[in-house]
């Protein structure tokens, strides 16, 4: 017999009844995502069979559903034991119509195009594909899909908090009963982080329970509520400034924005503040913003840390393009280690649609004449480089329109090789770079803007760029040395000592290299003198390092006018990574990192690009671009680079951070915050809070830290959220990075990450924080 406890079965009357009931919730959640009436979400409650796609063989009728919370999909399985599945809104990073993934391209007939769509997950979990009995179903779950994502991405952090309490509400009541036992309060606070003592929940409970029944419901459920998010620090602050009748007024709230935020803000823009967030009608006729528009305004963008002006592309983007921090990874086809993990074209579309401008393509040959993409003399899989130019070709220019480079490393055949430049021109078509712009021999780079949309090739070339404004050879292969990262790597991915191996290369593949042409490096004064600006070397980590650090000035005088490409380390077979600062610190432009491996290398890299629109490039600082510049990262001396601050950050609460032990509902975590200064290494620092035991929900700091920064324009800021733990490791609980120099004063909330960089909806951090010129 089981010993599990099961619900009594509802009678008719009470089945009824609760589908009544989940129809209200379902409208509710609706409503509060502005898709009151919406077809599509209709159509999504309501949900369907669809075929899930495996392979040529795996292909499984299962119901699919949108669960009434609007934020849970509910599927059926065939899984012992796990009879339905679930997955979160949160979780998806995006839909795909038309057989656009690995395994619908693969397993699926091209005659099925329009009735199959892909949903794409966040990290690792694998994706969902799925074909529709026709195009109009498959576009109507697609419509209905994107709906629920974008309108759940546009909820403010304030909104997002509340749809993720009431539904944490909904599910703490077992029975559906719409009543809160004290039993179920306590499972409730369980669910959302909080560990209380029986004595403080029994309070809780009897101060709510008004009707003194034993269960709270209705407006006590409210009351609840509203004790529950009451944030006595904002508290303070508004109390602080509203001296308009209990209300903060236009002057009042100017005076905000001028003493605390530090921002250059007119009576204007206070007006405008108000009119944008003040929910309340009487209030907003008299100019007035109360608590709860104030509230809204510090979870909006305006009171976000990142300066909302650097969300947009505000860097010039006419200078040459070595004058730019390039978004660069390695080893981009692999989905996870270099030994025997799987080659993608999904790890290429990952990559492009976080901003990377530069890819690599590791080739050789394939069966069948087909060139492939692998780690070579490993286990990894292995992918068609054609398939691989056409993923590049639809997913480059999704979220940046800057230029992406392809980095070619190539240890093909000749005859395979000009089927590689076949592909290329084929695919890529005008947007191709096959020959220098304008009509004479350029003497530098051209700019991000005037390459936007456009791809380069990186690789090797048979003979100087002026041979394009002649084409008089006639020779269709010739032998180039091979120095790239092929010699770096023995066979069982062990270090091996550099060795000049020669390569025959094919002229078709040759001429479509124009601006990134590889050359062995030889010495900066041997490149300085002999090399032109559009040939480029590539350095391991190690020799990148030790020029770093004995030779930083020759290094930045040299990334003045070529490019510099950094690659990881061969014996980093886990795809581990290097600290891309040091690198970034002398200059260099594409400083590849392993975009799979999620670590705080790759969250700095993050934060890097985070301005600019994302897009993939950031401007260098002026003293890294001017000819006269001394500039040492290591030693400091006098010059523009030196602008001496002290950055004082308080860190006041946080709010809503994941349980990360979901299956123990008794797990909570015990939270603390680093901040974490790197840069220069004079600039380099980190400072910690103590730990709060057993609350994840609203923990409260108020600790201030103070750093001396020597160069803020090379700094980036790093907030780290732990889980204290005595025995082991501390568990990360959410991160953000970001520049120095994009950093908002004032009271700001600071979103969180998760080790993959994606956005934990509703949590995040309340500091204060200040950049002042050093006394």
């Amino acid at each position: 017999m089981s010993c599990l406890h099961k619900r009594p079965k509802r009678t008719k009357s009470q089945e009824l009844a609760f589908q009544e009931q989940m129809k209200k919730v379902a409208l509710e959640n609706g409503k509060r995502l502005g898709l009151e009436g919406d077809p599509d979400l209709q159509f999504l409650l309501v949900g369907g069979e669809l075929v899930k796609v495996r392979s040529n063989t795996w292909k499984k009728i299962r119901f699919f559903k949108l669960q009434e919370d609007c934020k849970t999909f509910w599927h059926e399985s065939q899984k012992l034991f796990r009879r339905n599945q679930t997955f979160s809104i949160d979780d998806i990073d995006s839909v795909r119509k038309g057989r656009q993934s690995e395994g619908l391209n693969k397993h699926t007939e091209p005659s099925a195009e329009q009735q199959c769509f892909a949903i794409i997950f966040k990290g690792r979990k694998k994706n969902l594909d799925l074909m529709a009995t026709s195009e109009e179903e498959a576009k109507q779950w697609v419509n209905g899909l994107e709906k629920i994502i974008n309108n759940m991405r546009n909820l403010s952090r304030q909104q997002k908090s509340e749809h993720w309490i009431i539904n944490c509400m909904r599910k703490a009541d077992k029975n559906d009963d719409n009543q809160m036992t004290l039993k179920e309060l306590k499972h409730f606070l369980r669910q959302i982080n909080v560990e209380v003592d029986d004595t403080y929940a029994e309070e809780i409970f009897r101060t709510c329970d008004k009707s003194n029944s034993g269960s709270l419901e209705g407006s006590e459920i409210k009351h609840f509520y509203d004790l529950l998010t009451h944030r006595e620090e904002v508290d303070v602050i508004y109390e602080q400034y509203a001296e308009t009748e209990g209300q903060m007024s236009a002057r009042d709230l100017l005076n905000f924005l001028l003493n605390e935020q530090r921002e250059q803000a007119s009576m204007e823009d206070a007006l405008k503040l108000i009119e944008k967030y003040e929910m309340d009608g009487t209030a907003k006729q008299k100019k007035r913003l109360t608590k709860d528009g104030f509230l809204m305004y510090l979870h909006q963008e305006d009171g976000s840390i990142l300066n909302p002006a650097h969300k947009q592309v505000y860097q010039d983007m006419h200078q040459p393009l070595n004058h730019y921090y390039i978004s660069s990874s390695h080893n981009t086809y692999l989905m996870e280690d270099q030994l025997k993990g799987p080659s993608s074209t999904e790890a290429y579309i990952k990559a492009l649609m976080k901003s990377c401008r530069c890819v690599e393509l590791d080739c050789w040959d394939g069966a069948n004449g087909e060139p492939v993409i692998y780690h070579g003399y490993t286990l990894t899989s292995k992918v068609l480089f054609r398939d691989v130019i056409k993923a590049i070709k639809d997913y480059a220019f999704k979220t940046s329109d800057y230029p992406v480079i392809l980095s070619l490393e190539n240890h093909c055949t000749v005859d395979q090789q000009k089927l590689m430049a076949h592909h290329l021109i084929a695919i890529l078509g005008d947007a191709l770079v096959t020959k220098p712009l304008g009509n004479v021999m350029p003497a530098n780079f051209p700019s991000p803007e005037d390459l936007k949309g456009k791809f380069l090739i990186k690789g090797k070339r048979l003979n100087k760029l002026n041979a394009a404004f002649n084409n008089s050879s006639t020779i269709e292969e010739d032998t180039v040395s091979e120095e790239d990262e092929a010699a770096d790597v023995k066979e069982n991915g062990q270090k091996a000592k550099p060795k000049k191996s020669k390569i025959k290369l094919a002229k078709a593949l040759s001429d479509i290299v124009i601006y990134c042409k590889s050359v062995h490096f030889n010495g900066f004064e041997h490149a300085k003198e002999n090399q032109d600006f559009y040939e480029m070397s590539s350095f391991k980590e190690s020799k990148a390092f030790n020029l770093a650090e004995t030779s930083a000035t020759a290094y930045i005088h040299h990334n003045m006018d070529k490019l510099s490409r950094i690659y990881p380390a061969g014996s980093r077979t886990d795809s581990s990574n290097y600290s891309p600062v040091p690198m970034w610190n002398v200059g260099c432009q594409i400083v590849a990192l392993n975009f799979q491996t999620p670590s705080k290398e790759m969250h700095i890299n993050q934060g890097r690009f985070l301005p600019n629109a994302v897009c993939g490039y950031i401007l260098k600082p002026e003293f890294q671009r001017s000819l006269s510049s001394q500039f040492d990262p290591n030693t400091l001396t006098n010059g523009p680079w030196l602008k001496r601050k002290t950055f004082h950050v308080m860190v006041i609460s946080a709010q809503q951070l994941p349980k990360l032990n979901k299956d123990k509902h008794k797990s909570i975590v015990d939270p603390l915050v680093r901040v974490e200064l790197c840069g220069v290494p004079a600039d380099n620092a980190s400072k910690e809070t103590h730990y709060i035991e057993n609350n994840g929900f609203n923990p409260m700091w108020n600790e201030k830290f103070q750093f001396d920064v020597h160069v803020p324009e090379l700094t980036m800021v790093r907030f780290v959220v732990e889980d204290y733990d005595s025995t082991s490791q501390n568990d990360l609980v959410g991160q953000y990075c970001l520049p120095l120099t994009s950093v908002q004063d004032g009271y700001r909330h600071v979103p969180l990450l998760t080790k993959r960089g994606d956005v934990i909806c509703s949590a995040g951090l309340f500091v204060h924080l200040m950049l002042i010129d050093a006394q």
